[in-house]
């Protein structure tokens, strides 16, 4: 394991488990990598703050100088929402979020009050929060699926739409990933993974994911977030999550 960027994101992390526990892997996985996998880049820079481009740079040398100062701040928004709905933050991630800037905007703001929860929260307190929102004995406050949100169940059509879109695209589930594909965190990955063209799809294709498959539903579970009773730094969570969607639908729906 001597991949100059796999062996900064682990000091970041602190070591192979925290890595691993950090991106939602099992420790074997992350011991066997040779270099960071190309599916796991973004939530790796999520999780450690090491950039992309060290991470990978036979990846995104070239192909980030391509993308503008909009597609770029859109990846990091969608790939910081993904980190925090799939697991809670440790020590280390909180401090990473407490550095998030913040201005007169609405999304500033948002940053702004996400930081300032950051700096006030503490990982043990944390931890239980995310238990209760969702997972919970039996299940939690949530259940943060496409699914669930359009239908009122788990797996189902919603579901297999997202997959034969992901099919088509090309991209596929990663071993040892648990969670359905329409889950939240999984689906902002994907859209991170779309902006920062991360993924061969075609021109457009962030946008087609997003009216398809996320447009419908994830506003309102960001929404619903902010209110829930057993929230206090994901209700700061909530709200960056509802300002941004607001943004990406408002962008979206523009002229070509």
């Amino acid at each position: 394991m001597n991949d100059p960027g796999l062996q900064q994101a682990i000091r970041a992390a602190g070591g192979v488990t925290e890595l691993a526990r950090r991106i939602g892997v099992s420790q074997p996985s992350v011991s066997n990598w040779t270099r960071v996998p190309s599916e796991r880049v973004v939530s790796v820079e999520a999780a450690t703050g090491v950039p992309r481009q060290i991470l990978r740079p036979d990846l995104y040398g070239e192909r980030d100088a391509a993308l503008d100062e909009v597609e770029i701040a859109r990846a990091r928004e969608y790939a910081l929402l993904a980190t925090l709905l799939a697991r809670p933050p440790n020590a280390a991630m909180l401090k990473q979020v407490a550095r998030l800037q913040g201005d007169a905007t609405a999304l500033g703001e948002a940053h702004a009050a996400l930081a300032d929860a950051a700096n006030r929260a503490d990982v043990a307190r944390l931890d239980r929060e995310f238990f209760d929102l969702f997972i919970g004995v039996g299940r939690g406050e949530f259940l943060a699926y496409a699914s669930f949100y359009l239908t009122g169940f788990l797996n189902e059509r919603p579901l297999a739409r997202i997959r034969e879109d992901l099919h088509g695209l090309g991209i596929e589930r990663v071993d040892g990933q648990s969670e359905p594909e329409d889950h939240a965190a999984i689906l902002c990955e994907i859209m991170a993974g779309l902006v920062s063209r991360r993924f061969q799809a075609p021109a457009g294709s962030d946008r087609e994911m997003f009216e398809a498959h996320l447009a419908p539903w994830i506003g309102r579970f960001f929404a619903d977030l902010e209110r829930a009773e057993s929230a206090d730094f994901y209700r700061q969570v909530g709200t960056l999550g509802r300002v941004f969607i607001d943004i990406e639908t408002e962008a979206f729906a523009l002229p070509s």
